[in-house]
């Protein structure tokens, strides 16, 4: 079986796939715990922002005229 990485959370009982995969009985894996990536989050978020005023349904159309050589 080759190497994968597949995103789980705990939901405070058990550790939990985000999604389906198929995993063989007495399958080995490795679990890495995450620290809290609420900094991360609030970057994206921003970002997110940001990017949506910038392109706003109000963006003038530009033509290639509108460009500079």
């Amino acid at each position: 079986m080759k190497t994968v990485a597949l995103s789980a959370h705990f939901d405070g009982k058990k550790i939990e796939l985000d999604e389906p995969y198929p995993l063989a009985e007495n399958a080995r894996l490795v679990v890495v715990v995450l620290p809290q990536d609420d900094e991360r989050h609030d970057w994206f978020r921003l970002s997110v922002q940001q990017l949506a005023r910038a392109y706003d349904d109000n963006e003038p159309d530009y033509t290639q005229a509108d460009l500079r050589k």
